[in-house]
């Protein structure tokens, strides 16, 4: 390593990490921007749940701060948070090392694409504290274009911005994996991690816009009444519900796509087996990214479209499932005879399987006609969206932020509070939202200050679920910070895995590699011999 290298790895200034292009300091930057946002989304979804305890509302003042404290909740965590997590965090630090690139294809657009994000996710959390609106996340018409008096326009502006960053990741992206792979990196020798990123990415690309656009109109509307979404002017509200869901259904992909790509990283790696069916979970995730586009009519079957309609987005959505599930067969059948090692993030995998299974499973339900119109704006509709994207999104997250995280920094952490914490957000996790499909079921509308007296003990096991699953997610944030203040002595490769990110250093150089790497080899070829030595040194210095 050259001396200028050596002085930029330790310039810890806040100059060198505001202005850096190295991909990695952008991707790290991500990181702590989507805590912060994590936290405060949470912090929001805690003060909901003390309020649901009891039937009559009695810890905020109206229903109208109820309004707007799920209003918050619901922007922050997926704009804010669940979006950018794993491709702007993880992804931005992962991929050009993944691949055996020197950055991304753009890195100041990089830079800039962390800052639009900031801008816009700051000036949302503004707009949320000091007025905050009351439409949902959704900005459904023509509540929000007509009666709404809250901040409406400022708020459509704030999410116009941030669609930016999101778009220019996904172009650099695209860009890096078509221009910048290594010598002998194949697409059939790509990481099924970078399968799912340009899967992700062209989403981001193609369904960004839409949202953009349909959050412009919206702001349109109000100031101008121009009569697009008012139908005393020739408008259509249900409109808006088409462009948004467009968006808004592949959206659930860039969240759930790299999600699914850290479990396919993880689960090879703790099974000690090369990942079943490689080429079937790289196109699945292709499939998913079309499929993702034909679906957005389920979100519609009481809203007053044809009948007909309602049955071929049926169909489509049912189809849409297939790419998962055989990713779901193949991570199992991956695990099957396999010397699997049961550390923190093959934990946070297994939790990822079963909780993603269940929020699949539920999602086939609502895209039954008949269910549909039977459980839809109930409980059952937040249970399985939280599934696929609480424990879903969050757990992959939070298993690749623990497989990467002695890459990231050079240290383990502490296994036993590794373990207990993936535990307790499991435990937590199932205890806050699986009483709400029976909620649901038993017809309790979602977005309601009060609620029925029969409904309350079903509501008092979901807060107290929140209070377990909000102590499982500080325990990483406090052991994860504390590893920091060991000396670096996790290796190059702690985990024995396979991929050219476990060949260079830990942290890495500036430019990734000391020399350029060759890929030989296909992706996922283990040695169980080697895995043992290894992980059992490391893992016995982390216990110190």
């Amino acid at each position: 390593m050259s001396h200028e290298e050596e002085d930029y790895l330790h310039d810890y200034t806040i100059r060198s990490w505001l202005l850096t292009t190295d991909h990695k300091r952008v991707g790290l930057l991500y990181l702590a921007a989507v805590t912060v946002f994590f936290f405060v989304g949470g912090a929001a979804a805690t003060i909901m749940r003390m309020e649901l305890m009891t039937p009559r509302g009695d810890v905020l003042a109206s229903p109208d701060a109820y309004n707007r404290l799920f209003t918050m909740h619901g922007v922050i965590m997926i704009f804010f948070f669940l979006v950018p997590a794993i491709p702007s965090g993880l992804g931005n630090f992962l991929i050009p090392l993944m691949i055996g690139a020197r950055d991304l294809a753009f890195p100041k657009i990089n830079l800039m694409s962390f800052y639009v994000y900031l801008v816009g996710g700051l000036l949302g959390v503004w707009i949320l504290i000091f007025g905050g609106i009351d439409t949902g996340w959704t900005f459904y018409t023509p509540f929000s274009t007509m009666f709404s008096n809250t901040m409406v326009v400022t708020a459509a502006v704030t999410v116009f911005i941030t669609g930016f960053s999101s778009i220019l990741t996904g172009l650099n992206f695209i860009a890096t994996i078509h221009t910048m792979r290594a010598p002998g990196m194949t697409w059939f020798r790509m990481p099924l991690f970078v399968w799912a990123h340009y899967a992700t990415s062209l989403i981001m690309v193609l369904a960004t816009p839409v949202l953009a656009i349909s959050v412009v109109l919206v702001a349109l509307e109000r100031l101008f009444h121009i009569g697009i979404f008012d139908p005393a002017l020739g408008g259509d509200p249900i409109l808006f519900q088409h462009l948004f869901w467009f968006y808004s259904h592949p959206a659930v992909y860039i969240m759930v796509l790299p999600a699914m790509a850290v479990i396919s990283e993880i689960i090879p790696c703790f099974s000690r087996r090369p990942i079943f069916g490689y080429r079937f979970i790289a196109f699945s995730s292709m499939a998913i990214a079309i499929f993702g586009f034909l679906v957005w009519g389920h979100h519609m079957f009481v809203s007053g479209q044809s009948m007909y309609a309602g049955m071929v987005f049926s169909i489509l959505s049912f189809l849409v499932a297939i790419p998962s599930a055989i990713k779901v067969f193949n991570w199992t059948t991956t695990m099957y005879k396999g010397a699997i090692w049961l550390d923190t993030p093959m934990l946070y995998a297994l939790g990822f399987i079963g909780l993603f299974t269940i929020g699949g499973l539920t999602g086939l339900m609502l895209a039954s006609l008949g269910i549909d119109a039977h459980v839809h704006d109930t409980y059952f509709v937040v249970a399985h969206f939280h599934y696929i994207m609480v424990g879903g999104t969050i757990m992959a997250y939070l298993g690749g932020l623990h497989f990467w995280w002695p890459k990231i920094t050079g240290r383990m952490y502490s296994e036993i509070w590794g373990k207990l914490s993936a535990l307790v957000v499991f435990v937590g996790f199932n205890l806050t939202f699986f009483p709400q499909f029976v909620l649901g079921y038993l017809g309790m509308p979602r977005r309601y200050y009060e609620y029925s007296p029969e409904f309350q003990v079903l509501n008092v096991m979901s807060t107290a679920g929140a209070s377990i699953l909000a102590v499982g997610y500080v325990i990483p944030l406090v052991y994860l910070l504390l590893s920091l203040r060991k000396p670096a002595f996790a290796g190059p490769n702690p985990w024995g895995a396979t991929g050219l990110e476990w060949q260079t250093d830990s942290p890495p150089p500036v430019h990734n590699f000391h020399e350029m790497p060759v890929v030989t080899t296909e992706p996922y070829e283990y040695s169980p011999e080697a895995f043992e030595e290894t992980h059992d040194h490391v893992v016995s210095h982390a216990g110190h």
